[in-house]
């Protein structure tokens, strides 16, 4: 009665209200820009099972705006170093955290487990995937974006409401939408744009009108102008989505598993704990790497070792400038072998500045 007695004493919320969030559950997808604050709001406010998915470690350009996490968060998983947090803000929940990538193989599995999905990713194939899987199993999806100093939000497969596909039908061509690495975003502006995800979130739980459910709503943080575009239902979206069901990861594996690799920089490899390296390059290359965990497989052969790759350890993939590292981890993630980085740059930039990390 303490904790949430502000929730309680609104007539529209009320212990009936209150007991609604408590037995809810909620899945987070990414732990980033948008995910803290939704994650925030959503264990204060008392939502029961809370859900968080993120493969991605903490680095220091994410602190500007990755506001769950410190100084003393870097190089910590985000979904770990999310969970440890949120326990703190919130003991009386269940807060599980998954550590792992989202994939074809995971997506159906997990989000039967929860009623509602929260879509802080920042990529567009995880967001098709995203939304296709909430589709298949019917689950509504609270969407966000941003970029630079815009914001958007919706909420897509709602009580029979469009989905994101009806936006977007296909995804753009790799590298030709810019992302927040390098194009910057106003460090406040996920705050807002995460917030509001969280308040769809909560609307929902509670069955309030006026969902965001058919309209996208979009801000601006510099003028402080808000739009609401309306989005209207597309049933042969639905339909192709719904008909790819029995065959889910067959059909999505080459489109979403070769999605843009991971990268990690030199920096953060070195707070990495539990990591096997690997290198790409072909065995006449200069110079050799004289590390025990260091395992050499040329890139021709990389496919046909893959046996000698460690499961359960995190993998760093380099080669002499990171282009082929890059290749690499998109080939091990079609072979499902998940936790895999390239070395930005590779072992020349490393070298130029003198981070020996290997």
């Amino acid at each position: 009665m303490s904790r949430y007695s502000r929730h309680i004493i609104l007539s529209e919320i009320g212990p009936e209200g209150q007991n609604k969030l408590l037995r809810a559950k909620v899945l987070v997808i990414g732990a980033g820009g948008l995910g803290c604050p939704a994650l925030q709001y959503l264990a204060a406010a008392g939502i029961g099972q809370l859900g968080i998915i993120d493969f991605d470690v903490v680095e220091e350009s994410n602190l500007h705006r990755q506001i769950l996490f410190g100084t003393s968060s870097l190089g910590v998983n985000k979904a770990l170093a999310a969970k440890e947090r949120l326990e703190d803000l919130n003991p009386t929940i269940a807060i599980n955290a998954y550590p792992f990538k989202l994939t074809v193989e995971n997506a159906l599995e997990l989000f039967s487990g929860y009623d509602v999905i929260l879509d802080g990713s920042d990529n567009f194939a995880t967001r098709y995937l995203v939304n296709d899987a909430a589709v298949i199993i019917d689950k509504p999806v609270v969407y966000g974006a941003i970029y630079k100093f815009e914001g958007q939000v919706s909420v897509f497969n709602y009580q029979n409401g469009p989905s994101y596909r009806c936006l977007f039908p296909d995804p753009p061509k790799d590298g030709s939408v810019a992302n927040c690495a390098e194009v910057g975003v106003l460090g406040v502006l996920p705050g807002i744009i995460g917030s509001m995800q969280a308040n769809e979130v909560i609307k929902i739980i509670l069955g309030f009108d006026g969902v965001l459910s058919g309209r996208l709503l979009c801000y601006n943080s510099r003028s402080a102008e808000v739009t609401s575009l309306k989005i209207a239902k597309s049933p042969s979206e639905y339909k192709k989505i719904r008909e790819r069901g029995d065959r889910f990861q067959e059909y999505y594996g080459e489109e979403f598993c070769a999605s843009v690799p991971s990268e990690i920089s030199s920096e953060m490899a070195t707070k990495m704990e539990n990591v096997q390296y690997i290198d790409v390059r072909e065995l006449h290359e200069k110079p050799r790497l004289d590390r025990v965990d260091c395992l050499e497989i040329p890139m021709g052969e990389l496919e046909n070792r893959l046996d000698e790759i460690d499961s359960e350890k995190n993998k760093i993939i380099f080669c002499q400038t990171g282009v082929r590292s890059k290749t690499a981890v998109s080939l091990l993630q079609k072979h499902n072998i998940a936790n895999c980085m390239s070395l930005q740059g590779g072992v020349l930039e490393m070298m130029e500045q003198k981070k020996q990390i290997l």
